[in-house]
């Protein structure tokens, strides 16, 4: 059992694991669509909503930077504007357009670490960060399911909503763990308690524009979804892409698949269907949406090769 658990643990397994089950379920789903049905609707596309959508989802993660920024300033690590937002774009370069074992959020811990902080310290600025931007998007998602009760069939709206509920109160729970004296029991949750007695700290300042922040940076992705689908022709009104959208964005954050990749398109195609959208349309939605994700880190491989560059030269001098 012991020999089973260290090869799964290895990074590369993972990733081979991972890329699998990528494949298998774009594999699957696309011998669901019509090939022919799936050209027209791309060569179809509206060019300047899909570009558009690009300035959106840019305008998010550029939003996403500046508020990791604030919370880490908020820690006490200091640094300026720049730094964080190489930082990010590197990370996001790394999870989307070079899908590694290295994670990127580990480039981030990384990155802070390599200002002479301790490693453990800023991954717990990051895992905040990741915090704060998923509980902005559940919380978009609960407004939406409450406007927008007749969307889904009765018992799926309600299971979905459920989670919803779950998923705040989970992360409002971080609140008080740190209160909770008999947690110190139990050395596993050592993180999670770290983590509850930080955060009161990561929003001590700048709290309403933290709070901007993180709702932006949902809301400028699902315009940038809504674009996109309209690009494609899937005329549905924004309300229901913030209802449909970020369950299956959460859905992403498990890291089962590289990138997302083929959860989301699953997640994404089983949940629009349910309200009569084409197949086809969704799925290319989908698959654009992370082309999106490709280009907006772009400056993120720019930042990682002048990096490379920089400690080449250094080398040479010495």
């Amino acid at each position: 059992m012991s020999a089973a658990k260290s090869f799964f643990a290895v990074p590369a397994v993972k990733l081979l694991l991972r890329a699998l089950v990528t494949t298998t379920i774009l594999v699957f789903i696309v011998r669901s669509i019509n090939a022919q049905q799936a050209w027209n609707v791309m060569v179809n596309a509206r060019a300047d909503l899909l570009v558009a959508a690009l300035v959106m989802q840019f305008a998010s993660t550029a939003i996403s930077a500046y508020r990791w920024q604030l919370i880490m300033r908020n820690l006490q690590f200091g640094q300026s504007f720049t730094f964080y937002w190489r930082s990010y774009f590197k990370g996001m370069f790394f999870n989307q357009g070079l899908p590694t074992s290295i994670g990127g959020d580990a480039i981030r811990v990384l990155d802070v670490a390599g200002r002479g902080f301790r490693k453990r310290d800023a991954l717990y600025g990051v895992a905040i960060d990741r915090i704060a931007g998923l509980g902005a998007l559940i919380l978009l998602t609960l407004v939406a399911y409450v406007f927008n009760r007749a969307l889904l069939p009765l018992p799926v709206y309600r299971l979905m909503l459920l989670l919803t509920l779950l998923g705040l109160l989970g992360i409002a729970g971080l609140l008080v763990l740190k209160r909770l004296s008999w947690l110190n029991r139990y050395p596993q949750l050592a993180f999670v308690k770290a983590i509850s007695g930080r955060l009161d700290l990561a929003f001590s300042h700048n709290r309403l524009m933290l709070l901007i922040l993180s709702i932006l940076v949902p809301s400028f992705a699902m315009l940038g979804f809504y674009a996109t689908g309209w690009a494609l022709g899937l005329r549905f009104d924004l309300m229901t892409y913030f209802a449909i959208v970020p369950p299956a964005l959460v859905l992403t954050i498990i890291p089962a698949s590289i990138a997302g990749w083929g959860v989301r398109e699953g997640a994404l195609v089983g949940l629009f269907s349910l309200i009569g959208a084409d197949k086809t349309i969704v799925l290319m939605m989908s698959l654009l949406y992370g082309i999106t994700l490709i280009i907006v880190s772009i400056p993120g491989l720019i930042v990682f090769l002048q990096g490379r560059q920089r400690v080449q030269t250094q080398r040479a001098d010495s």
